[in-house]
């Protein structure tokens, strides 16, 4: 299902960094496309295309390159524009695959009669593989108002529907606000239910809270949930500072 994902002000950035690249590319015809990709600490990293006949690689793929130079760690969001003045343009089945196994958590803007769209990089391609070797670093996504609470612990679970939860390793993204840096952290577990067997338990509420309003909250935020819908609810935490070397500058732990 490809739930609509207005682009929030960070992804316009990005989506503004591609379209100028692209308006500045002349009439070269071996540099036709450009991209621009965001990581977690909210640096936008840009590239375009190098045409050959022998297959030279598209601007996503170039813009990847660009990132790992620069030490980015897992991108958040991507965007390619062609020249002139075509606009936004949708990933090649190619790229999605590369995409997909190296930054799995990414949103990729593309075009809709509505405006741009932000499109988790798994929706672009159906019945997706995934290159079992491609030791990807994982993102989990917050709301920025979660901040305070992650940090503290006071927040250890949070309940998902319809996205891709992976146990183990995560960096956790707090969305559309730079002034939050990412932390490092772990995904401990996730459990399946159908909302209807959702419990005060299972979903880790204190005392007195209400299932009913927390599910009322969770349809809130996905609004095309399946009234029937299976949810996932992941346990989680932050790990500490002492645990290990991170990327230099990229994110911060508690």
């Amino acid at each position: 299902m490809l739930v609509p994902m207005e682009p929030l002000n960070t992804e316009r950035r990005v989506i503004e960094a591609a379209e100028t690249l692209a308006l500045s590319l002349g009439n070269n015809p071996n540099h036709t496309v450009a991209a621009a990709a965001m990581d977690t600490n909210g640096r936008i990293h840009t590239a375009v295309n190098v045409y050959h006949f022998t297959g030279g690689p598209c601007a996503e793929l170039v813009t990847l390159g660009v990132a790992a130079t620069a030490e980015a760690g897992p991108l958040v969001a991507m965007a390619a524009a062609g020249d002139g003045g075509r606009g936004l343009i949708p990933p090649c089945g190619r790229c999605r695959q590369v995409m997909l196994d190296l930054h799995p958590d990414l949103l990729v803007a593309v075009q809709t009669e509505t405006g741009p769209q932000m499109r988790p990089i798994a929706k672009l391609l159906s019945d997706t593989y995934f290159f079992p070797d491609a030791q990807a670093e994982r993102v989990f996504r917050f709301n920025r108002r979660y901040y305070d609470a992650v940090v503290s612990g006071r927040k250890t679970s949070s309940v998902r529907w319809d996205e891709q939860i992976a146990v183990g390793p995560a960096i956790f993204y707090f969305e559309d606000d730079a002034e939050c840096a990412p932390l490092r952290g772990e995904i401990l577990e996730a459990k399946r239910y159908q909302i209807d067997d959702l419990t005060p338990e299972r979903l880790r509420l204190p005392e007195g809270g209400s299932v009913e309003g927390y599910i009322e909250g969770l349809r809130q935020h996905y609004p095309l949930m399946p009234v029937d819908a299976f949810v996932d609810v992941v346990d989680f935490r932050v790990v500490p500072s002492d645990s290990g070397p991170v990327h230099e500058g990229q994110m911060a732990t508690a």
